[in-house]
């Protein structure tokens, strides 16, 4: 009797454990993809010291979560989870950024930075997302032969 017992309870403690490990759920929050950058800024992007950051935002465009890559190389594969998470408030479509730089800062574009955003909206669980950084903040500055007439040739790419 005391057999049986303890067989029985082998037996289910191994399905319901068999049934817990396969029936996890999915977590609330996992964005991934890829990040490729324009082949005329390579360089730029690839130097020494740059920082990759990839921002998602809410429909309210409040900055939900953030992950930073120091000296990434390119295309760079990229995972956010919920340990990326900032706040909880994330909304149906979420807008995902990128920024490469190596002031460090956000929020503040200053002349060289690299960034894009993505054109769609994503849900939370996406596993598709590819951003390619194609646009560059840059400073005028004097053309060459221009010799002071106030011709300037912008940098902005």
């Amino acid at each position: 009797m005391k057999k049986t017992v303890l067989l029985i309870t082998l037996i289910s403690l191994v399905v319901g454990g068999y049934f817990l490990y396969n029936n996890k759920q999915q977590p609330r929050f996992h964005i991934a993809g890829q990040i490729e950058v324009s082949e005329r800024l390579q360089k730029r992007a690839e130097v020494p010291n740059n920082t990759c950051s990839i921002v998602v935002k809410n429909e309210a465009d409040v900055p939900v979560a953030i992950k930073r890559i120091i000296n990434p190389s390119f295309p760079l594969a990229f995972e956010i989870t919920e340990q990326d998470l900032l706040i909880d408030a994330l909304g149906e479509d979420l807008k995902v950024e990128v920024y490469i730089n190596n002031h460090g800062e956000l929020g503040v574009l200053k002349a060289g930075d690299i960034f894009s955003e993505a054109s769609e909206g994503y849900k939370a669980n996406n596993k598709n997302v590819v951003l390619v950084a194609d646009k560059m903040i840059g400073m005028p500055r004097l053309a060459r032969g221009s010799r002071g007439n106030n011709f300037f040739k912008t940098a902005a790419r």
